[in-house]
């Protein structure tokens, strides 16, 4: 694995690999206070499309930091992070929040893929897509 700066667009295979196991996440958005608000989610991880996606309900908190940021710019800024003993790996990047049912369905299958199972129905699912900027990890 890579170690320290990863272009988020082309990570090398251990970084890869690693983003591919299953392990839980966490998600830092800022309140609007400017602290960290940091929550355990799925993470997937497409760096074909420079995506990492979050499945999650429309009244979450972590959506609502996404939403408030966006309205004021270009998405809110945010990082993904896992880590498993010594190694770890975090994207960076801009989040904004998507209803489309296709983009929501395709980060349902993405998450299927790496969690191995497929979520449970939800008419409030919404899915946070980061568009990444960075990427670091150790391994």
């Amino acid at each position: 694995m890579a170690s320290y700066p990863v272009d988020p667009r082309r990570p090398d295979a251990a970084y890869l690999s690693f983003w591919r196991e299953r392990h839980l996440c966490t998600l830092s958005t800022l309140r609007p206070d400017g602290s960290p608000h940091v929550v355990p989610v799925g993470v997937t991880y497409d760096p074909e499309a420079g995506l990492a996606r979050v499945i999650t309900n429309k009244s979450s908190a972590k959506v609502g930091h996404v939403l408030a940021a966006a309205a004021s710019g270009d998405g809110a800024r945010v990082a993904v992070c896992q880590v498993d003993g010594r190694r770890w790996a975090t994207l960076e990047g801009r989040a904004t929040v998507s209803v489309d049912p296709a983009r929501i369905a395709e980060a349902e299958r993405r998450y299927a893929e790496r969690y191995g199972r497929v979520p449970s129905p939800n008419p409030s699912r919404v899915v946070i897509e980061i568009e990444l900027t960075s990427a670091m990890g150790r391994g």
